[in-house]
């Protein structure tokens, strides 16, 4: 499965993205607020990639995200998980080259609408930490609503655990 956007290829993870993927999960702000666990050699990006590009569980859908023009160049990620009873989360991360542009929200509203209508989902939900402005701009232009603050409700890559808004959006939206 692939999807399309203008100046956005969302398609499913392969073996050759691991080089690109363990040099952007090193970088500070992915540590920060998106911290991936032990990704700290070739051979570990593999077996990340390989569990986003298995989906026979049917509890996540894991998409990378890539400039159509140049798929093999690795611009960020987007995923649904905790897919149940209609319901899903929705996360998602940018190279630091690929930032500034707009194609994390992009890719979020792309897998969004693609869920409510093949998924068959009815609410999807997106968290961030507060401090993460960036997250709360691409929820925003996502279409996704600010429901409320969820108070110190997950530990981040620092360790430290950090009040977190809460979006969300509805297949009625």
């Amino acid at each position: 499965m692939e999807l399309t956007g203008p100046g956005l290829l969302l398609r499913p993870w392969r073996d050759a993205d691991a080089a690109a993927v363990l040099e952007v999960l090193r970088d500070p702000a992915i540590t920060q607020w998106n911290p991936q666990g032990d990704v700290n050699d070739l051979e570990a990006a593999r077996r990340w990639v390989r569990r986003r590009a298995d989906w026979s569980g049917g509890s996540h859908i894991a998409l990378a995200v890539v400039d159509p023009a140049a798929p093999e160049t690795l611009s960020g990620s987007v995923s649904l998980h905790r897919i149940q009873d209609g319901d899903a989360s929705i996360g998602y991360w940018t190279s630091p080259t690929a930032r500034g542009r707009g194609l994390a929200s992009a890719a979020v509203a792309r897998l969004t609408t693609w869920a409510f209508a093949e998924l068959g989902l009815y609410r999807i939900e997106l968290c961030h930490a507060v401090p993460n402005s960036a997250s709360c701009r691409v929820a925003e232009r996502a279409g996704y609503l600010a429901e409320g603050t969820l108070r110190q409700s997950y530990r981040y890559g620092d360790g430290r655990r950090y009040d977190e808004h809460l979006h969300a959006r509805l297949a009625t939206d």
